[in-house]
């Protein structure tokens, strides 16, 4: 097959953020396309042959598109971005988008964007729709985003207050006695969401707003017999719900608020031949208007590399359990046939 080469223009002072630190980007895409990739007076050129070549244009066009917009290109967008261009996915047409939709500047005055098209989507449903569920695998997101998208509203004054909360279950280990007072015992078990707030609203202001009540941190229990009118109401790990505390959760929503419901269903550590509150409240209430619901997969996991190679062969390991078990199953049934 002949080689071709594909020119593509660039300002100068935005290849430096293309290639990477010690050319690491084009060191990726080179290997992935099987193409050579060089820096030129008038931009930069690819050499390869096929359609390989033409992806990795297009992974290219992508990296220059956030280069423009002053974005940063991190390991975890790069491979986004090969990925969507390898797979010829729907996603790839979103992916330029991502760097218009500012959610808020975290206390560092860092700039909070979804990173994914499935994280957009998941942003744009919390703004369109009164309660949102996001279910989907660690590292996605779902929590974090929700929680810097309460805060926009509350800084824009859409809500009164903040109210974080989730169940106070052990995650497969027993903790034993807790020391201190009722709130010292719970907040270990809430202790991912004060770090959210810490990093979006920093330390000090969340104090303040908490002491005036503003922002409540609270465990699922709290909830009981409330009406939560004009808050913005997060309940997260809420794959560990009862049926009934989450019937009873989704119906403390009051006029004005809004309410994001976040969990892992494959992280359910509830008690053995329990029932999830969050996979029944998903097939209860799906058809509601007003409710959306947000299924983040592994594609759209931002944290190391190796997390989304975790959950994949987690999901692998699960698929042949699941299969062992059908075949299980059908052996029992037809031996069961052939005895009557």
């Amino acid at each position: 097959m002949e080689q071709k080469e594909i020119l593509i223009a660039v300002e100068s002072g935005k290849i430096a953020a293309i290639f990477g630190q010690y050319d690491s980007n084009i060191k990726k895409i080179e290997k992935e396309f099987n193409v050579r990739i060089v820096n030129r007076d008038e931009g930069i050129k690819i050499v390869g042959k096929g359609t390989d070549i033409e992806k990795a244009a297009q992974v290219l066009m992508h990296l220059k598109t956030a280069a423009e917009k002053n974005e940063e290109i991190t390991e975890q967008s790069l491979i986004y971005t090969i990925d969507a261009v390898k797979e010829k996915s729907e996603y790839e047409e979103g992916i330029d988008k991502l760097h218009d939709d500012l959610i808020c500047l975290t206390v560092n005055g860092k700039p909070l964007k979804p990173k994914t098209v499935g994280q957009k989507a998941y942003t744009d449903m919390i703004k369109n729709n009164t309660i949102v569920f996001g279910i989907g695998p660690a590292g996605t997101g779902k929590t974090y985003l929700a929680m810097a998208m309460a805060i926009t509203a509350f800084k824009n004054n859409e809500v009164n207050r903040i109210i974080l909360t989730r169940p106070a279950i052990e995650a497969g280990e027993k903790l034993g006695f807790l020391p201190g007072d009722l709130q010292q015992k719970v907040d270990p078990y809430l202790r991912p969401l004060y770090d959210a707030l810490y990093e979006i609203m920093g330390a000090d202001q969340f104090m303040k707003n908490m002491e005036k009540g503003l922002i409540e941190v609270a465990p699922l229990a709290y909830m009981r017999g409330r009406t939560l009118d004009n808050a913005f109401i997060v309940l997260d790990e809420a794959q560990n719900t009862t049926p009934e505390q989450m019937k009873m959760f989704l119906t403390r929503i009051g006029y004005g608020s809004k309410a994001v419901i976040t969990g892992d269903i494959t992280q359910i550590d509830l008690g053995e031949g329990k029932r999830s509150g969050l996979t029944d409240a998903v097939n209860i209430v799906k058809n509601i208007e007003g409710i959306g619901i947000m299924n983040l997969t592994n594609k759209d996991v931002v944290r190391h590399p190796l997390v989304q190679k975790i959950i994949n062969a987690y999901e692998k390991a699960d698929a042949k359990k699941q299969a062992r078990r059908e075949k299980i199953e059908e052996k029992a049934s037809r031996s069961v046939f052939r005895r009557r």
